[in-house]
Order: structure tokens, then C-alpha cells, then sequence
């Protein structure tokens, strides 16, 4: 008797495990005798969903939470029956934070990018001389050449260099951890140069495309763009574990070595043991791969893909210990500043049920490019280097209760520019070399959350139909 058709999916962050739920789904409803696996080398799934509840509070250790109108996300969650378990942001306002002054995020803006004339006058963040160049993007045109270029060629082309470092470049490399004069264009944001062919102009673009705010034209506040659940993000995860089941899950093992077979693989366990595969699902970091198919120069290029780090700091007060209240959700650090953070959310205001009555929880973020050194200094420098920070901008009083350090070492890979022609003929290679290996997650595809759990269902479809062919 032949032995059943084995998937073994390689990584348990989100990718992974929507991977491996969405083969489980595909293989029941087609009443298929085959098998899957998932391998996670560290001793939790997730990836970077963590949630830890600690004295009353809910406290994200990484994400905190998607977009709603991406509708692989909400695909999910109904699927998983978690609909009802859903919470939503608190909107209010933001701020950049240049010099030691807060300046209000302009209102019209997407990402930091305007999606009107009066957006880009009213902001405080850029000079008569900058907002004269700024509305230039409205008559200016479209470049006609189409290779890739970097995210801060491309803006700087529309807006000139005030908005691009005051106000975009403060939110893009705050989002991604990038460097945006070396990340891709057509990689991290392809929506741009659409709206740049079609339009001539982003701001007209946007405004055609993005809805008005709410806010902007009623007086009830908006509803928030972002979700979670009422016990945090960590709610997916373990309603995808527990669907999956533990049976079917093997932690603490990493995947040392994959040998290509007359039919199949073979992968060779750190524990010393060997799952027999027909299909491979890679869900882990790009520079993970070169080392499990080492004998071949295919994935050698991921070695040059750079991932940066990033820490997060979580520091839980008081409400009285908060002598200078600031009106919003939180904070973005100019690039060219006196201060370590990066950010700061007012988790407290944002995320309300996150937080006990009576009490504040700001999250704050280290770690820029070319400055990861910080990521490596001990808990208590860190929170100290945070708290002297908030000192500055809020006027803090004493010591937290209590903080709680993440390190996320290359944990944000880069899609420098030429990101998809290279990971198209890697995949072209492996295709004709290894078939029926998939790399898919957030190093290739798309970082978000929803864009992972997409390639996770894409990936699996892939991999059965490979099988099944």
C-alpha cells in the first residue's frame, strides 16, 4: 500500500499556520487521504503575534492588530468563528514629534501622503517654500520610464524632499524599519505607482480612491481602521492551534537539512529525526532557507537581503504619574532627532480594553537602520533610555509599575529595489530544480498580516495542486 501524500509546512508564524489550515481545509472538503505537518524551531507559534496578559493588562509583544478592510484577514476570522471576539481601534489624533515640539499628523493624508491641496497647507511640518513644491505632484506628471525605483525617489520626484523626510519618510520607515531610500517601490507599494499612471498625480489619486474621513464630515467619530480581539491578537493563533491540532504540530525542532528524493524530500531534524515530504512549505525567514538547501546556489542571493531589528518597549503607569496628557493615540519620531524611540503608542487610548481603569500602557519602539546596536543593550537600559525619552516629551512622573522588553533581531526583511525580478527568477530556478518547494511569507509577498495569511491560502493551493497534478 502506498504511502499517503505528506505536505510538511516549515515555519509557524501567521503564513505557516494559515498555510497549514487551509491545506487541512482543502484536503477534507476534498476527502483526500493525505497528511500535514508543521515544524516550528522555537518553542511557540505566532511568529510575531505574541500576546502576554499580565496584572489586568493585554499587552502586545509585537503586532497588535490588521487592517479590517483587507479581506483575507476577516476571511479568516469568520472561518475560525471568531467574529464575535472582534475589537476596534479608538481613532483620534496623532503626532510627529520634531525637535521637542508635537505637531499634529495633517488631516486628508494617507500614510503621510496628501490627498488634498489644503492638506499640505495646513501642515506644520514643512515650509511655505516646501508646500509650494509639494503641489507641484498635482500638474507635474507621470515618469515614464517603469523600472523599479526606490520609495524615496519616488516621492521625492512628486513632493520634494520637506515632505518626503518631514512627514512620509517619519511614517514609511516607521511602518517598515526601513531604510525608504533603498526599499522598492513596486515591492512595498505598487498601489503608488498606479495611481501615478492613471492619475498624474497622487494627491488627486488618492482623493479619488480614499473615501473622505468620516470625522472630516460629521461630527461622530470614525470608525477605526485597524481590529483585534477583546484578549488580544494571540486569539488567531491559538484558535488556529487548536483547529489544527497539537497532532499535527511539532515545536522546538528546527529543519536542519532537505534532501531532494526520487519522490519527494526527506528533512533532516534537529532531534535527529526524518518527515518524508511530497510538498515543502517555506514559511520561514528568507535568510533560514540558503542553509536547509545548501546544496544548491539558488537561495545563496537571500544572503543579501537585509533584514533590520527592532525592540519594543511596554511601560505600564499609574494614570497620575502622567502629568503632561497628550490628546491621541501616539507619536512618531523624526529621522533626524535628539531621541532613541521611534514611536510611541498610547496603547491605553487606542486599545482601551487593553488597560485596567486608572492606569496608562505606552508602547514604545526602538531601532532604526544603520542604529540596531541599540536592540542589544540589557532591559534596564532600555526602559531607561525610553523613560528618559518620555520624560522630555510628556513630562513623566517617576517609574513605571512595571515595563516588558521584545527584541525582534532581523526581524523586518527589506524589499530593496529589484526585490520581485530577484525573488522571481529564484523562484523560477527552484521551480525547475526543487518542484513542489514554495517560499512564501513575509520576507517575499507582503508584511502585513493579512497579506501573510493570503499567501499562506495562495501557497497552499499551490502546493495541493502541485500534489495532485
Amino acid at each position: 500500500m502506498n504511502n499517503p501524500k505528506q505536505f510538511v509546512v516549515i515555519g509557524g508564524g501567521i503564513t505557516g499556520l494559515s498555510a497549514t489550515y487551509y491545506l487541512q481545509k482543502e484536503i477534507a472538503e476534498k476527502q483526500l487521504p493525505y497528511k500535514v505537518k508543521l515544524v516550528e524551531a522555537s518553542s511557540r507559534l505566532g511568529g510575531k503575534i505574541r500576546t502576554l496578559q499580565r496584572d489586568g493588562f493585554t499587552i502586545e509583544q509585537g503586532a497588535d492588530s490588521m487592517l479590517i478592510r483587507k479581506n483575507p484577514a476577516m476571511k479568516l476570522v469568520n472561518e475560525l468563528g471568531l467574529e464575535d471576539q472582534i475589537v476596534r481601534n479608538a481613532t483620534g489624533k496623532s503626532y510627529i514629534l520634531k525637535g521637542n515640539k508635537f505637531h499634529r499628523m495633517p488631516q486628508d493624508t494617507f500614510m503621510g501622503i496628501p490627498k488634498s491641496a489644503r492638506s499640505v497647507l495646513s501642515s506644520t511640518l514643512i515650509s511655505p517654500k516646501g508646500k509650494m513644491r509639494a503641489l507641484a505632484d498635482l500638474w507635474k506628471g507621470k515618469r515614464k520610464d517603469e523600472t523599479d525605483e526606490s520609495l524615496a525617489a519616488f516621492f521625492r520626484r512628486r513632493f520634494g524632499n520637506e515632505l518626503l523626510h518631514n512627514q512620509i519618510e517619519t511614517l514609511l520607515s516607521g511602518i517598515h524599519s526601513g531604510n525608504i531610500e533603498e526599499m522598492s517601490l513596486k515591492a512595498s507599494y505598487p498601489q503608488f505607482l498606479q495611481l501615478e499612471k492613471e492619475y498624474g498625480s497622487l494627491i488627486k489619486g488618492l482623493k479619488q480612491t480614499i473615501p473622505q474621513a468620516k470625522q472630516e464630515t460629521t461630527k461622530e467619530p470614525a470608525p477605526g481602521a485597524f481590529f483585534s480581539f477583546q484578549n488580544g491578537l494571540g486569539t488567531i493563533v491559538d484558535r488556529l492551534r487548536e483547529t489544527i491540532g497539537e497532532e499535527n504540530i511539532t515545536l522546538e525542532t528546527a529543519v536542519d537539512h532537505i534532501e531532494k528524493k526520487e519522490h519527494g524530500y526527506h528533512l533532516l531534524l534537529s532531534d535527529g529525526g526524518v518527515y518524508r515530504a511530497d510538498a515543502v512549505i517555506m514559511a520561514t525567514p528568507h535568510f533560514t532557507v540558503p542553509k536547509m538547501f545548501s546544496q544548491y546556489d539558488i537561495f545563496k542571493p537571500f544572503l543579501d537581503v537585509p533584514a533590520t531589528s527592532t525592540a519594543n518597549i511596554v511601560l505600564a503607569f499609574d494614570k497620575v504619574k502622567i502629568k503632561k496628557d497628550i490628546d491621541g493615540t501616539g507619536f512618531l519620531v523624526g529621522k533626524n532627532s535628539n531621541y532613541h524611540i521611534t514611536a510611541c503608542t498610547w496603547t491605553h487610548k487606542k486599545w482601551p480594553l487593553t488597560t485596567p481603569d486608572g492606569k496608562v500602557l505606552l508602547r514604545c519602539y526602538v531601532g532604526r537602520p544603520g542604529e540596531e546596536a541599540i536592540v542589544e543593550e540589557s532591559d534596564d537600559a532600555l526602559t531607561n533610555l525610553v523613560l528618559k525619552d518620555l520624560h522630555k516629551a510628556m513630562k513623566l512622573k517617576g517609574n513605571p509599575m512595571f515595563s516588558v522588553v521584545t527584541r525582534w533581531r532581523n526581524g523586518r526583511p527589506q524589499y530593496t529595489v529589484g526585490h520581485l525580478e530577484r525573488l522571481a527568477e529564484i523562484r523560477k530556478q527552484a521551480a525547475t530544480q526543487i518542484p513542489g518547494v514554495f517560499l512564501t511569507g513575509c520576507s517575499y509577498d507582503g508584511q502585513g498580516i493579512p497579506d501573510c495569511i493570503e499567501q499562506g491560502e495562495r501557497t497552499a493551493q499551490e502546493a495541493l495542486h502541485f500534489v495532485l497534478r
